[in-house]
């Protein structure tokens, strides 16, 4: 076990330096980003928009699966779980 923790610790050490973005791709992103992305960037103010609205459904899914996951809610005795559930067998 201490092998196994030891060579996730080696490996993600070994990419730590391989995530931040490069010299020529830190010169072309905005002050907001430089430094952490590869690539041009944005183009303008629209691509933050674009970027916020998909970080904000992706935010509220994850929520709501979490939710949902951990507390259903299908309280009633006909729900389709409730025959899986049950003891006596299909």
């Amino acid at each position: 076990m201490i092998k196994k923790i030891f060579f996730v610790i080696l490996l993600l050490l070994n990419f730590t330096g391989k995530v931040w973005a490069c010299a020529a791709c830190e010169e072309q992103q905005s002050a907001f980003l430089k430094g952490i992305t590869h690539g041009p960037g944005p183009d303008g103010n629209l691509d933050y928009f674009i970027v916020s609205i998909a970080m904000i459904i992706v935010l509220a899914t994850l929520y709501y699966s979490v939710k949902w996951l951990i507390k259903p809610g299908e309280t009633n005795a006909n729900h389709i779980k409730q025959t899986i559930f049950k003891k006596d067998g299909f």
